[in-house]
């Protein structure tokens, strides 16, 4: 069974050790508790859409680019031979549409 929020914990650390970053300065910027990160990280949290945006933006990856990563390797879990590296005309222009009215 694949757990995304395995996948997710696992993204947010591979970015976090990228960044070349502590658990504890993630948790710090992200204004998150230290242990909650953790098991976030781990997989034995789910994190809220505001604990990922806040980690995000601790990391300076924007959040778009940590879910799309998620997605690619919930795809390759699924034994989807290709993943598709664009986005579908209709998507941006409705997501277009909807930035213009804000």
């Amino acid at each position: 069974m694949i757990l995304v929020r395995q996948e997710i914990g696992d993204v947010l650390r591979d970015f976090r050790l990228q960044k070349g970053r502590t658990l504890r300065q993630v948790a710090g910027k992200a204004s998150v508790a230290l242990g909650y990160l953790s098991e976030v990280e781990r997989g034995q949290k789910e994190a809220s859409s505001e604990i990922l945006a806040s980690v995000a933006e601790a990391l300076d990856v924007p959040i778009s680019t940590i879910m799309r990563e998620v997605g690619d390797r919930i795809a390759v879990l699924e034994g989807l031979q290709v993943i598709p590296d664009v986005l579908p005309d209709e998507l941006v222009a409705s997501v277009e549409s909807e930035l213009s009215l804000r």
